[in-house]
């Protein structure tokens, strides 16, 4: 597309939404959330509030109160879903095959465009309904526009001045096709440059009826274009705005139902007793888990909650209900968890076949990342109930032997003995056991890496990978950003709410 000094850039354009922005941001959260909800397991018992220990008594509410916090547990969500999600989009939305919505849609659609169709094809044409679509186009442009466009404005303004198209209709002068043109042109000054392709299409459509159903369809493109580039905009001024807002909602919730902070005491005292017992030496070495805590009996009250925070990653979702505070993140930390225990089997995996294998074979760059990839498109579908892991084992033992003789071929390396063959697959059969010597190696020295860089305050370069996790280290490190960024997001909004909790068991302790 040819340049022109009034395109504004994508940067300024991106900045002006429709009015529709904030519903279609509920909306998007809900698919997001839906979509997340597939991969993780979502029958927790912490959607469903059961057992909950009452350490305050209820209070009775009115429906209107309850109706408030609902919509504000709502806004909650949807100003956190920006803020924590950086891949956070909206999408054009798409209602099911074979739904009602969709059929009944459609028919509106179809009688609507039927009817332009009918006007425009009597004699002389009758253009109410295309003048009315006119508009809808105009206000569509000009909310793409930032106050400085003011050429921009006054061309759209002068071209698509509704009183002038009705006189010229009326006096049968009207020429549908050049506002059409006049339309396109602008449309590809003001789009992405993602969609230059498909405004170019719509000057190859001839006739007017299939034109103006493109036209709009190019449109709502747009309009999600122009609201992801404002949310990407004022994402990083959004969070502090959204930390005290999420504050301010969790105290109104908290003074409707006293008792909200229940599973999140329990969670900071089990941290606090496992910490203060150093449990955590089964997961993490001493000084691992608890920084400070070797300075007396009684840990910190940061080392608590990052071993808390480490605690969630090894959560029973399906008997445990989830901490209140953490709540709004439980399907990321699902999500998390599936990563890491994927890691640990993959780092397990092929840190047995590169101990088994001669020594210069892990060296070969090529081979290390072949075998990783074959074993990760062989544990894709951990995450699903039919997946059995030790069927998978068995399928990668072989694989994995057959690749690792064909390379040692290659390289004019002694061959692969059928009794290492079979240790070798023994070995990678026993990485399905959580007990596996291996496997609780690697697990442990995924925490301690997760740990350290939560320690670390989030400061680059990120802490040395520990020994044995360098052929995973890339996607070790992309889940450590995801979880630092979800527990430290967590400690702005709720650090006042765990001091407190922390400042009366650390006094017990």
């Amino acid at each position: 597309m040819s340049e022109n000094p009034d395109k504004p850039n994508i940067n300024e354009a991106g900045k002006s939404k429709s009015n529709d922005s904030e519903q279609d941001l509920e909306d998007a959260v809900k698919g997001s959330d839906a979509a997340l909800q597939k991969t993780v397991k979502s029958s927790s018992p912490s959607a469903q509030r059961v057992q909950r220990p009452h350490s305050s008594p209820p209070r009775f509410v009115t429906v209107e109160e309850l109706l408030e916090t609902a919509k504000g547990v709502t806004n909650m969500a949807l100003a956190h879903e920006i803020v924590v999600n950086g891949d956070f989009r909206i999408k054009p939305v798409e209602l099911p095959e074979d739904s009602l919505e969709k059929r009944v849609k459609e028919i509106v659609h179809k009688a609507f465009w039927d009817c332009l169709s009918v006007q425009l094809s009597e004699d002389p044409p009758t253009y109410d309904h295309a003048i009315k679509l006119v508009g809808e186009i105009k206000e569509t442009l000009l909310s793409f526009l930032l106050p400085g466009h003011t050429r921009l404005r006054n061309q759209i303004t002068e071209v698509l001045d509704l009183d002038l198209i009705k006189q010229e209709a009326e006096n049968g002068a009207l020429d549908i096709s050049k506002l059409a043109e006049f339309i396109i042109g602008m449309m590809g000054t003001l789009c992405a440059p993602a969609r230059d392709e498909e405004v170019k299409k719509l000057k190859d459509i001839k006739e007017i009826v299939p034109l103006f159903r493109a036209i709009f369809s190019v449109l709502d493109l747009m309009k999600v274009d122009m609201a992801n580039f404002a949310i990407t905009s004022i994402r990083p001024h959004l969070m502090q705005q959204s930390v005290d807002y999420e504050r301010k909602k969790f105290q109104q919730l908290l003074e409707k139902q006293p008792n909200s902070l229940d599973f999140v005491t329990q969670w900071l005292e089990e941290a606090a007793e496992d910490l203060t017992n150093q449990k955590y030496k089964s997961a993490l070495p001493a000084g691992g888990g608890a920084a400070g805590s070797g300075d007396g009996p009684t840990p910190s009250p940061v080392a608590v909650q990052n071993y808390a925070y480490l605690k969630l990653l090894r959560w029973d979702h399906l008997r445990r209900p989830f901490p209140e505070t953490v709540l709004m993140d439980q399907a990321r930390f699902q999500e998390l968890q599936l990563q890491l225990e994927h890691l640990t089997v993959l780092g397990a995996v092929l840190l047995v076949t590169f101990s088994m294998a001669a020594p210069g074979i892990s060296s070969q760059a090529d081979f290390a990342e072949k075998l990783k990839m074959i074993v990760k498109i062989l544990l894709t579908d951990t995450h699903l109930p039919s997946f059995h892991l030790k069927d998978a084992l068995t399928t990668i033992g072989e694989k994995v032997c057959l690749e690792v003789s064909s390379c040692l071929a290659l390289c004019g390396l002694a061959p692969f003995t059928t009794e290492k063959e079979a240790v070798l697959k023994g070995q990678i059969q026993a990485v399905a056991s959580p007990d596996d010597p291996i496997r609780r190696i690697m697990d442990s020295r995924i925490l301690i890496f997760l740990e350290s860089y939560l320690a670390s305050g989030h400061q680059k370069p990120l802490p040395t990978v520990p020994g044995g996790l360098g052929p995973v280290q890339k996607e070790l490190e992309e889940v450590a950003i995801k979880f630092v960024r979800l527990v430290n997001y967590n400690k702005m909004v709720f650090s006042p709410y765990y001091d407190a909790i922390l400042s009366k068991i650390l006094v017990r302790s």
